[in-house]
């Protein structure tokens, strides 16, 4: 995928795949890895990709910024539209967004999604589905396009990463606009995120995680698998656009700033705040760009308001708004009858900034696992993405994780809860790593911090931002135009900020570092197993029923327990070996639909359990 390229819409890429020759597609997946390192001409919004002598193909993206019709994608041969260097230039470009194929968005900076979906917001309002209406199953055409897309992915499921090129992508891709244009809104946004996550791993990108594509891909099969049996819960289908409503007047105070720096092509900063309540929003600027984008937004003006204020100086300050408009997951919109003052910001250490770390970490942890469980989507990632407050002191690390053990409230309250700290991103145009290198020379050091919960490692916080802890007793010593703390994506800690070491006290240093239940148990030979189908394709996960190393691991699950993941492992090894026959007796695959369901079977068991597991890694030492 080439960054410096437009987004482009699911259907125009499907649509430039369809129309090659089956000559052509066979070459396609060779051609997309050549020309994504093409460099790209930019004059003004439009890209020019030179694929040869006689072929220049132009990009001219529409006003979202996306190329969302086959009219924005010219080639300059003579085979255009239907040439090979026009569909591979589109399998190059990140994949847009649903929001922005759907809608034009208002010329503003404010009001984009956390999750690095671009602005769409017009006067602050949008059409949501009714929250009283009575369940009444898909339609016909929602179960039509639902089985579409259950076929497509569980094609690729059993290609695997190494069979689903561009044209598996593409079928993949018709079918998410179709569920598009059904109101599947939830299921097309996770056909997508396959796509994404297909594309980083077939490049080999170094922010491709498998658990990234296992996740999106049993919640596509989840959640078309269901509509296509026609269930009848809401929550399947997921809203078309964010919902904001009227807010009246809100009073905010800035938290921290958080880089953004998505695989699809867009870039920017989101500002955390906190309302006189203890509400959490956020106010972000995300647009096509990619990591320079994510740099430069850092002191973009917010789009609120006066404008006279921009990201950095909102993380440290505060507005008071008039007018506000806010959508489910708690966006601050910029629309046009929105009115902001800009107010005298809050210290770590007074009014709602203060009661954010007055709370112990497992019980602000149990609530964000609590939340998650809503079946409203929106607000289940609300809820678990909400920041977290602690103070701790460092007591040792560990590859790219610290270790640190919550400071107790008051003294004589026992032992705190130990915790592990890992950069909430890797990107090298980004502070993070250098950051935590720095923390990780310091065991001793006395930090409050402000992170996101990791739901899919042992008691694990990410940390946005840290700052003194409010005794001043061997912590963080920072710069008074800082106000108090520092953004870890931005702000780079210097040896001027930190105590020395004849001031840092000594610590109990672990002799061993705990144990993660989730790497360790032998749940893993399962996960193994669920990740290889995925990496590696049906064929692959067939090979422990033909070595005979299933008995053997299944036999370690039953042992420990696991009884269920073991006959799980022995179906989905199982299936994944059947062969059928055709009429002449040749040896075929069997159906792709019921080796599907069988893996998702065991993925969903797989993905409740290991939740358990981290779950408890939140709870206090005495409970554990």
């Amino acid at each position: 995928m080439n960054t410096e390229l437009p987004p482009v819409a699911p259907e125009v890429v499907a649509a430039a795949v369809e129309q090659l020759t089956s000559r052509l597609r066979k070459k396609l997946d060779a051609a997309i890895e050549t020309y994504a390192t093409l460099p790209v001409t930019a004059d003004g919004p439009v890209r020019r990709v030179r694929c040869g002598e006689d072929a220049e193909v132009t990009l001219t993206p529409g006003p979202s910024g996306a190329v969302t019709e086959d009219g924005q994608a010219q080639c300059s041969c003579l085979l255009a539209p239907r040439c090979l260097h026009r569909a591979a230039v589109l399998g190059a470009a990140p994949v847009a967004d649903a929001d922005t194929v759907a809608v034009t968005p208002e010329p503003v900076s404010g009001g984009a999604d956390v999750k690095t979906t671009p602005p769409d917001e017009g006067a602050g309002t949008a059409d949501t589905r009714a929250a009283d209406a009575p369940p009444v199953g898909p339609t016909d055409a929602q179960v039509s396009a639902a089985t579409g897309l259950w076929d497509a992915a569980a094609a690729v499921l059993a290609a695997g990463v190494p069979g689903a090129g561009a044209v598996p992508q593409a079928e993949l891709l018709r079918a998410a606009h179709t569920a598009r244009l059904a109101g599947l809104h939830r299921p097309e946004a996770a056909a997508l995120r396959v796509v994404r996550a297909l594309r980083a791993a077939r490049a080999r990108h170094d922010g491709h995680r498998l658990a990234d594509l296992v996740a999106a891909l049993r919640e596509l099969l989840l959640t078309s698998g269901l509509l296509a049996a026609s269930d009848p819960d809401p929550a399947l289908v997921g809203t078309a656009r964010r919902g904001y409503r009227p807010g009246g007047g809100l009073r905010v105070h800035g938290v921290c700033r958080e880089p953004v720096i998505s695989a699809t092509g867009y870039g920017g900063v989101v500002t955390h705040v906190l309302s006189d309540e203890g509400r959490w929003f956020s106010v972000a600027d995300v647009r096509p760009g990619g990591p320079a984008r994510a740099r430069g937004a850092a002191t973009a003006t917010v789009a609120l308001g006066s404008g006279s204020l921009d990201h950095a100086q909102l993380s440290r300050g505060g507005l008071l708004i008039s007018g506000a408009t806010l959508s489910p997951d708690g966006r601050l919109g910029a629309g046009k009858g929105v009115r902001a003052t800009p107010v005298t910001g809050l210290s770590w250490t007074s009014g709602p900034l203060a009661r954010l770390f007055s709370r112990p970490l497992a019980e602000a942890a149990a609530t964000r696992f609590t939340g998650a469980d809503t079946t409203e989507p929106e607000q289940a990632g609300q809820t678990a993405d909400e920041l977290i407050g602690c103070d701790v002191v460092i007591v040792g690390a560990a590859e790219d994780q610290l270790f640190a053990r919550e400071l107790p409230a008051q003294e004589g309250d026992g032992e705190g809860l130990l915790i592990r700290l890992v950069p909430s991103s890797s990107h090298p145009d980004l502070a993070h790593t250098a950051n935590f290198r720095k923390l990780a020379s310091r065991p001793g050091l006395r930090l409050r911090v402000v992170g996101r919960l990791d739901p899919a490692r042992a008691a694990t916080l990410r940390p946005l931002a840290v700052g003194p802890v409010p005794d001043g007793t061997a912590t963080l010593r920072l710069p008074t135009e800082w106000a108090g703390h520092a953004d870890l994506g931005y702000d780079r800690l210097e040896g001027a900020h930190f105590p020395s070491a004849d001031e840092l006290p000594s610590v109990e240093t672990l002799s061993a570092f705990p144990p993660d239940p989730v790497a360790e148990a032998p749940l893993w030979r399962l996960r193994r197993l669920v990740e290889v189908a995925v990496s590696g394709g049906r064929r692959t996960a067939a090979e422990p029923a033909r070595d005979g190393d299933r008995a053997s691991g299944t036999a370690a699950l039953r042992r420990s327990g696991f009884r269920a993941a073991a006959d799980l492992a022995d179906a989905l090894a199982a299936e994944a070996d059947r062969r059928g026959r055709d009429v002449f007796g040749r040896t075929r695959q069997a159906d792709p639909s019921g080796y599907a369901r069988v893996w998702l079977a065991a993925a969903v068991y797989l993905s409740g359990t290991e939740r358990a597991l981290v779950e408890a890694t939140w709870r206090p030492p005495a409970a554990a």
